[in-house]
C-alpha cells in the first residue's frame, strides 16, 4: 500500500520561492512594455531593464530579511512570556495545556495527563505549539537564506522578459517581451503547483492573468506618453 505524501512542509519556501519568481516576471515584463510602449530606445530598454532586476532583487532581500527578523523576534518574546509563566504559575499553565487539548476533542481527564506528560517531556514546546501555534521554536528562519533565496528568485524570474528585450528587433519589443513573460508565468504557475501537489490549472490561470493585467496597464501608461529617448 502507498504512503500517503503531504506537501505542506514545503509551503515556507515555496510561497517565497514563487513570490520572488512570480514578481520578477511581472515587475520586470511590466516595465520593459511601459517604457517599451512609450517609444525608448532598445538600449535604453535593456538599461532599464538591468536597473530594475537590480532594484528589484536588492528590495526583495531587505524586505524579506526585515519581515522574516520582524516575525523572529515576535515568537522570541512570545516565548520568553510563556517561559516566565511557566516559571511563576506552573499549575495554572498545566490547566490551561488541558484546557486547550480538551477544546481539541480530549476527554477532560485524559486532556490532564496528555498535558502533564508534555509538560515533563517539554513544557515550553508543548505551549509554544498548542498555545501560539508554533512548530518548534523561534529563530529557525534564517533571514539572510530568506534574503537570499527571495533576490534570487527573483533575478531568475527577471531574467526572462529582460532577455526577451535584449533580443528583440528595434521598435518591436513590446509583443516578445509580453509572450517571453506569459510563458514564465505558465512555467511558474505549473511548476509550483507541481512542487505544492495543488491543481496546475487554477495556479497557470491566475498567473498569467494577473501578469497580463499588469503588463496591459503598464503598456498603457507608455503609450500616453509615446516619445523616444
Amino acid at each position: 500500500m502507498p504512503r500517503e505524501g503531504h506537501y505542506i512542509n514545503r509551503s515556507n519556501w515555496l510561497r517565497a520561492a514563487v513570490l520572488g519568481a512570480n514578481d520578477g516576471i511581472v515587475s520586470i515584463s511590466s516595465l520593459l512594455v511601459g517604457v517599451a510602449a512609450a517609444g525608448m530606445a532598445s538600449g535604453n530598454v535593456a538599461l532599464t531593464g538591468f536597473a530594475g532586476l537590480t532594484a528589484g532583487a536588492l528590495s526583495m532581500a531587505a524586505g524579506e530579511y526585515v519581515s522574516v527578523s520582524a516575525q523572529a523576534d515576535v515568537e522570541a518574546a512570545d516565548l520568553e512570556r510563556e517561559r516566565i509563566a511557566l516559571e511563576e504559575d506552573p499549575d495554572y499553565e498545566l490547566e490551561e495545556l488541558a484546557e486547550g487539548l480538551e477544546s481539541r476533542g480530549v476527554e477532560a481527564k485524559l486532556a490532564l495527563t496528555v498535558a502533564a506528560q508534555l509538560t515533563d517531556h517539554d513544557a515550553l514546546a508543548a505551549h509554544a505549539r498548542e498555545e501560539l501555534g508554533m512548530f518548534g521554536l523561534a529563530g529557525q528562519a534564517d533571514p539572510l537564506q530568506a534574503a537570499g533565496a527571495s533576490a534570487l528568485a527573483f533575478a531568475v524570474g527577471g531574467m526572462f522578459p529582460l532577455l526577451a528585450a535584449l533580443l528583440a528587433p528595434q521598435g518591436g519589443a513590446v509583443i516578445p517581451i509580453a509572450v517571453v513573460a506569459t510563458w514564465a508565468l505558465v512555467l511558474l504557475g505549473g511548476c509550483g503547483a507541481k512542487l505544492g501537489g495543488a491543481p496546475m490549472r487554477p495556479a497557470i490561470i491566475r498567473a498569467v492573468t494577473w501578469g497580463a493585467v499588469a503588463m496591459a496597464f503598464t503598456a498603457g501608461v507608455g503609450q500616453l506618453f509615446n516619445v523616444t529617448v
